[in-house]
């Protein structure tokens, strides 16, 4: 019987977003795929690929003890039912619930970090309440027999490291990669000069100091257009207010374009990306801008600046500063140049380092090596 892995992830559509390539790589490699989510409209989707689906009913976003106990119970039902050799947890709440469900059971645990989560990037009460609680929580539970945690940037590692986990029980691979096959450079657009953001709606993915820099640029003057390319997350504290984005709907050049399915298209009319984050694991938007041959503009944080590269290929900004943000595409603006160095740039760094193909190698060499080795460590135990 070919090992068995399951995948459990908050919504189907963050699955087929971020994780479907490692999914395919996995059933390549000969895993049997399992995947544990809410379902909303991507089931089909992952019934197509082969994929065995087995519903969740929580979420993300509440913190209430006895729907997180529900949660546990439910999920840990499934991982009774499937018996699965392998539990991919991806995502920080995710992998607390799925590490919980899996106490006691014969399972290998890898809990997938993309970036930390509402309660580590946020500076609100709320999430300063939350921290010390989650930190020796998921400190305990990272550190248990049988548990690895694979972080997608060297930032990532130092923080699970600061909780106690073994450096030989972390992984590092950034992301799930990029198909850089369907995703290859493009000329630039005609037309006005045109900022492109792809990312869920939040405070923490810096959308309003976005918003403050495009207001600037047109006060000056400045012929910019912005595409905000993606939807608020309701489920997230961080998520946008609607009457804040209705406000926004009647800003100059400000085009807000809801989900878009083909990325292909904001690309087609950005010159440039732009992701002022205060902190990602590895953005897909800037993965997939610069496969597309596109210059970045980013903040300095952790995740950012794995991808954006300041002077080969983006130009770096503080996170909450919207002046520096506009004067970043001030500069790309009047220099094609510099834009053509940085997009060419993008495309040979995403080709090298972020394709799907590479990634899918690396995930599949650490799934074996830690089946592997709890097979080994199983064997050993048998004989003493």
């Amino acid at each position: 019987m070919p090992p068995k892995i399951l995948y459990l992830v908050s919504e189907d559509w963050y699955f087929v977003s971020h994780r479907l390539p490692m999914a395919r790589a996995a059933k390549r490699a000969g895993y049997d795929i399992h995947v544990a989510t809410n379902v909303d409209e991507c089931g089909a989707q992952i019934e197509q690929e082969g994929f065995m689906l087995h519903p969740v009913h929580w979420r993300r976003g509440s913190m209430n003890p006895f729907r997180l106990l529900a949660a546990v119970l439910e999920t840990r039902r499934i991982y009774r039912q499937v018996r699965p050799d392998f539990v991919h947890h991806v995502a920080l709440v995710p992998s607390l619930i799925g590490s919980l469900a899996a106490l006691g059971l014969p399972i290998i645990r890898l809990n997938a970090l993309a970036g930390l989560g509402f309660a580590f990037t946020s500076d609100t009460a709320k999430a300063r309440m939350v921290r010390p609680t989650a930190s020796l929580l998921l400190g305990w539970l990272f550190k248990r027999p049988g548990t690895s945690v694979l972080v997608q940037n060297p930032d990532d590692y130092a923080v699970v490291t600061a909780l106690g986990v073994p450096k030989d029980a972390i992984a590092v691979i950034p992301g799930s990669g990029v198909d850089t096959d369907a995703l290859t450079p493009m000329p630039e657009p005609s037309g006005p000069f045109t900022v492109g953001f792809v990312g869920r709606l939040l405070d923490d993915k810096g959308v309003r100091t976005l918003v403050r820099a495009h207001e600037l640029l047109i006060k000056r003057g400045n012929p910019v257009r912005t595409l905000l390319a993606g939807e608020p997350d309701p489920s997230n504290p961080a998520s946008i207010p609607d009457q804040v984005l209705n406000g926004w709907r009647h800003l100059p050049n400000l085009q807000l374009l809801g989900h878009v399915d083909d990325i292909r298209s904001i690309w087609r009319q950005a010159h440039v990306a732009i992701l002022p984050s205060r902190r990602e694991g590895l953005p897909k938007s800037l993965l997939e801008a610069a496969a597309c041959g596109r210059p970045l503009i980013a903040t300095d944080v952790p995740g950012c600046r794995e991808i954006a590269r300041h002077g080969t290929n983006a130009v770096l900004v503080p996170a909450d500063d919207a002046e520096a943000i506009a004067q970043a595409i001030e500069t790309l603006r009047k220099d094609p140049d510099l834009r053509a160095r940085f997009g060419s740039a993008s495309r040979e760094i995403a080709v090298a380092e972020y394709s799907s193909a590479r990634i899918g190698e690396e995930i599949t060499a650490l799934y074996s090596r830690l089946l592997g080795g709890m097979a080994s460590r199983t064997l050993q135990a048998s004989i003493t």
